[in-house]
């Protein structure tokens, strides 16, 4: 198979990879003809994923504007997939243009995308990192310049943690980056479930299996526990599109079928 110009010789093509899957659902350019048979396959199967993944960005985007709200200027978004229009740094950056962002993500087609879409914007940066490698994330950021762990931070999980099999212990890594984060930082966190969902859905969802990551479903209640003892804010972790609409008509009659929860939590300064 033929590289594309300005992709890294050693990406794998013969195999689909979740975030170019992702990149095509979202209505991107930087996915390939292996990405896009298998998000057909698995749009076969569940004909509204395209409107499921969108939801997940949507989610994403009100988030970023809660923390936005609550004073967050800088933002750690690991998991970030390519960044197609509509993404962290658009949002963050239209309310507040000294806003940083700094991008993380295991896949190098993923990345080399990124850093050619973000191309000439100094307040930004995107790291080849695992998820499962929190302090490499950290120094990474630090020497990035761009992320100060003594001032509040957002850190966004969206669509991430699913794609950490229980083995290698999701709960221990959460709670390494809740730790390395300041008072008043926030953390945004959307994953998949099998909670109130058809069996077409659950099998669409572990079609995920053949690209690089296997997707681990999880309850509401294991969801919530990525948070530890932050507070959760309002509503909760709930149905993605039951978080802060926009407007109550963008909230169908059965949120549920978008097939993941979506929650935002605050790290509160002990008392005393």
């Amino acid at each position: 198979m033929q590289m594309p110009d300005g992709l890294p010789a050693e990406i794998d093509l013969s195999r689909p990879s979740a975030s170019r899957v992702y990149d095509y659902f979202l209505g991107g350019a930087h996915n390939f003809e292996i990405d896009r048979q298998l998000a057909e396959q698995i749009a076969s199967m569940t004909p509204n994923l395209a409107a499921t993944m969108r939801s997940g960005r949507d989610f994403l985007r009100r988030a970023v504007r809660a923390l936005l709200d609550a004073g967050i200027d800088q933002f750690l978004d690991i998991g970030s997939g390519i960044p197609t229009v509509g993404n962290v740094h658009e949002v963050a950056q239209a309310a507040n243009p000294k806003a940083r962002i700094v991008y993380v993500d295991i896949d190098p087609v993923a990345v080399a995308h990124s850093r050619e879409l973000l191309a000439g914007n100094d307040l930004t940066a995107v790291l080849h990192a695992d998820l499962r490698e929190p302090e490499r994330i950290f120094a990474e950021a630090r020497e990035s310049g761009l992320i100060d762990f003594g001032r509040p931070v957002g850190i966004l999980l969206a669509g991430v943690v699913h794609f950490i099999p229980d083995a290698d212990r999701p709960g221990d890594i959460l709670a390494t980056l809740r730790a390395a984060a300041a008072p008043g930082s926030h953390l945004v966190v959307s994953h998949s479930t099998f909670e109130d969902q058809p069996q077409e859905m659950l099998d669409a969802q572990r079609l995920a299996a053949r690209t690089a990551t296997e997707i681990t479903l999880r309850s509401r209640a294991e969801i919530s526990s990525l948070f530890g003892d932050w507070t959760i804010l309002e509503p909760g972790v709930v149905h993605m599109p039951l978080w802060r609409p926009d407007l109550p008509s963008d909230v169908d009659e059965h949120p549920e079928r978008f097939g993941a929860f979506g929650g935002v939590a605050r790290h509160d300064q002990p008392a005393g």
